[in-house]
């Protein structure tokens, strides 16, 4: 029985515009929230118990990163949205997790959703989604659940003197998206060698009953980075053109970083989509080639049978006045025309390669 798919979009019908709605799977886990207060010479690594308690983070004189995990609860997400006065839309795309890689640029405040991808342990593709809000002071994230890829991000942040505590907000931006693309690569290299490991299978001739599927499977796997992938070139771009109050110029070299690598990604990405049309082309090809295999030795087969058939069906007849049926040896020399026939016919199909 096929799988029932469900509508991702179906809770948004006759919704009002801006509806808080968390569109992910229903869950009951506790919000957490870590926050980072930090400068050049400082850092204050915090767990905070409340949704309230991120609050004086907005006009402190530090810079600071609050990170919240449980996109569940509704109300505190609400909550801090307003006080960080950011636009009921932009709360309702935080909930919403099926939203595109974008970009929103506000007077006070760049909004910025992404998606981080791995492979969990059975080596199936997750994708989570994370929003960014860069404000004067300030970084936002939103995540659906503990754990991340920003560990790399953390350790920098507890070295004195380093360059993520001495620049302001900006750079700490620059950080957490680039955690993200980094980490892009180990999924471009797992999905590299799933599909070099199937070429490999194909090429030898093993095809495997679930081939087809894991193909299908691989291709619906690029599919998914490519569109996860492709809008970071557009994020980096409106961030490098826009000239925005909360970009210092001299971080935007750093952001031209990630388009690099945004872009070698990209065409990563497309050379595996066409290595995965190639692989459907091989597996069909191979499949054709097997069949043809078969029907190859069964007309050989056929065609070895036809003339002792025929003979054999000539000295069936029941008629009486058949000269060779009376004769002695009649029975050891038909035999013998047709071993001669049957070894004539395998020299002939051996000379002519189709053996």
């Amino acid at each position: 029985m096929a799988k029932k798919r469900t509508n991702k979009y179906k809770k948004h019908i006759k919704k009002s515009p801006g509806s808080i709605i968390y569109t992910g799977k229903k869950s009951t886990k506790q919000l957490f929230i870590d926050a980072f207060d930090y400068g050049p010479d400082f850092i204050n690594e915090l767990e905070l118990k409340s949704i309230e308690d991120t609050f004086n983070f907005k006009n402190s004189k530090s810079n600071s990163w609050i990170n919240i995990n449980g996109l569940n609860h509704i109300n505190e997400i609400e909550k801090i949205g307003k006080h960080y006065n950011l636009h009921p839309l932009v709360i309702a795309d935080i909930a919403n997790i099926s939203q595109r890689p974008k970009i929103d640029i506000y007077d006070d405040y760049i909004f910025v959703i992404l998606k981080m991808l791995y492979y969990d342990e059975n080596e199936n593709i997750k994708i989570e989604q994370i929003s960014l809000v860069l404000g004067p002071n300030y970084i936002l994230t939103f995540q659906e659940m503990e754990g991340d890829v920003f560990d790399n991000v953390r350790e920098r942040l507890r070295i004195e003197n380093g360059r993520i505590r001495t620049l302001g907000a900006d750079y700490l931006l620059y950080a957490l998206i680039d955690a993200i693309v980094d980490h892009y690569y180990i999924v471009s290299e797992t999905m590299g060698n799933k599909i070099e490991d199937l070429e490999e299978l194909l090429f030898n001739g093993n095809l495997q009953d679930d081939l087809s599927q894991q193909v299908l499977s691989l291709k619906k796997e690029v599919l998914k980075v490519r569109r996860t992938i492709f809008p970071i070139r557009e994020i980096i771009s409106r961030i490098e053109k826009n000239e925005h109050a909360l970009i210092n110029p001299n971080s935007i070299q750093y952001y031209r970083d990630i388009y690099d690598h945004a872009f070698q990604l990209s065409d990563a990405i497309e050379i595996y989509r066409e290595m995965i049309w190639s692989l459907m082309d091989m597996y069909m090809t191979t499949i054709s080639n097997k069949m043809n295999e078969v029907m190859k030795v069964l007309t050989i087969i056929a065609t070895i049978f036809i003339p002792l058939t025929f003979i054999a069906g000539i000295y069936g007849m029941n008629f009486d006045n058949m000269p060779e049926l009376h004769y002695k040896y009649s029975y050891f020399i038909l035999w013998g025309v047709m071993i001669l026939i049957f070894i004539g016919m395998i020299y002939y199909f051996k000379k002519k390669k189709w053996l």
